[in-house]
């Protein structure tokens, strides 16, 4: 637990990165923080960041333009560690302070994950490495290719110890609403589900 919040979970952003990739995440533990707020538990709160290397704009894979909360150098410690995918993972997996930030955070978080290609980063950095993964379909053999990982497939999600990974865009969600019912239990999740009016099929299933 850091300061006041029940958990800080760190959301990284680059350039071309995928926007459904981390924004649904976000809407996720964000809602978790309103399910708490409209029940007047008093429970502490989430805190939620997004990180890039350098604090300043990103531009993202389809036009969208965010403003990160903090760069490398200034990341408070962090419980949850969420890195997702995109165009710009291709370039990013080149970068050496990129990989050796994530290999250092992860080291003291909870929980590490990904989004669609955002396992490549995992799994080059280091803490996928050697795991069982997921990654969007149609990057799953080059994946593979790279021997740095037990690559599968028609799975939203999967669980490897304390990484966690998800398939392509869509599936951050059903990952995140997961990780919600680790860290806040089942119920909380059901509601925070509720809340966004996600209704995948099969539905969220926080008990399995």
């Amino acid at each position: 637990m850091m300061g006041d919040y029940a958990n800080t979970i760190g959301i990284l952003i680059f350039d071309d990165v995928e926007e459904l990739d981390f924004v649904g995440p976000w809407e996720v533990f964000t809602m978790s923080n309103e399910v708490f707020a409209h029940r007047g538990e008093g429970a502490p709160v989430d805190r939620v960041l997004l990180i890039s290397e350098t604090a300043g704009l990103i531009h993202c894979a389809k036009g969208m333009r965010v403003q990160s909360d903090t760069g490398f150098a200034d990341c408070p410690a962090l419980d949850v560690l969420l890195v997702p995918g995109g165009q710009g993972t291709r370039r990013e997996v080149d970068n050496p302070a990129m990989l050796e930030w994530i290999a250092d955070v992860a080291a003291g978080c909870r929980w590490v994950t990904s989004v669609c290609t955002g396992s490549l980063l995992l799994t080059e950095a280091g803490p996928a490495a050697g795991r069982r993964v997921t990654t969007h379909w149609g990057f799953a053999d080059q994946l593979k290719e790279r021997g740095k990982a037990e690559v599968l497939t028609d799975y939203r999600y999967v669980r490897d110890g304390n990484v966690v990974t998800a398939a392509g865009v869509s599936a951050g969600i059903d990952m995140a609403l997961w990780l919600v019912g680790q860290l806040h239990g089942p119920d909380h999740a059901r509601a925070t589900q509720k809340g966004m009016q996600y209704d995948p099929a099969p539905p969220y299933q926080a008990d399995i």
